[in-house]
């Protein structure tokens, strides 16, 4: 991008693109704070989201190609979905276009951002406090009830955005999950959200950006446990890493 159109985009961004962003952010937050109390399906948990993900892409002049629908069946659900996490944009791609409902697994943090916290919490998402082993057991205990539900989970389970666009190694929660309900796993490849937003940045960059559904994955074919949760994470990351064209792959454990 010129610096001629680098500025112009900028005046864009910020002058208008984000003033609306928020508004969006505002209204579909209480949308959802409101809506899912008053009803049992997973409509107002999962569509509000979906439309406030389309419309920041929409905004930020971020294309999205979807490839492998193929390989992802709703009604054959629910799913332990992950990927991997190269910025702050993944979140977008995800809600915006994987097509399934499903609970965010977030940090703990998610919950102080205003309308958004309240309107995760309203959803019924599951929060994790990393520092703390009793709230890792709890969200256990909750993932386990949402997947008893029927209903698909996702997590990043690299726990947090890369800060140089490779992956870091997979953390083991999701895969214990998916093991302990007899859930496949549904492995993500996200490319091109690392540089349109870097970690610790606030300058948006367009590009265009690509969400790879990859076939899905069980359990018990990786062996007897607990090794099989091992083999499942490192072979989930070599999809991943193996389904992005460019040079960014992953951190030897």
């Amino acid at each position: 991008m010129s610096p001629m159109k680098r500025l112009l985009y900028l005046i864009y961004f910020w002058l208008i693109a984000m003033p609306v962003f928020v508004v969006c952010t505002i209204i579909l937050a209480l949308i959802t704070y409101l809506g899912c109390p008053l009803s049992k399906s997973n409509w107002f948990c999962f569509y509000p989201g979906m439309i406030w993900s389309r419309i920041a892409l929409w905004l930020s002049l971020c294309p999205i190609k979807v490839e492998g629908w193929e390989n992802l069946n709703a009604k054959a659900g629910p799913y332990v979905v992950v990927a991997n996490h190269q910025g702050a944009f993944d979140i977008f791609m995800m809600y915006g276009y994987l097509g399934i409902p499903f609970k965010w697994v977030l940090k703990e943090g998610i919950r102080k951002i205003p309308f958004v916290g309240a309107a995760c919490r309203a959803a019924g998402f599951i929060f994790v406090d990393d520092t703390k082993p009793s709230s890792i057991g709890k969200t256990m205990k909750l993932a386990h009830e949402v997947l008893a539900s029927n209903t698909s989970i996702f997590i990043f389970p690299e726990g947090s955005r890369s800060s140089d666009g490779q992956m870091a190694r997979f953390k083991k929660g999701g895969f214990i999950m998916a093991s302990e309900l007899g859930v496949p796993i549904v492995p993500i490849a996200i490319d091109g959200s690392f540089d349109v937003l870097k970690r610790g940045s606030l300058t948006v960059t367009p590009r265009r950006l690509r969400m790879t559904i990859l076939p899905t994955m069980h359990i018990e074919d990786f062996g007897e446990p607990p090794m099989n949760i091992q083999l499942a994470a490192r072979e989930a990351q070599r999809r991943i890493a193996f389904a992005i064209p460019s040079e960014r792959k992953f951190k030897e454990a």
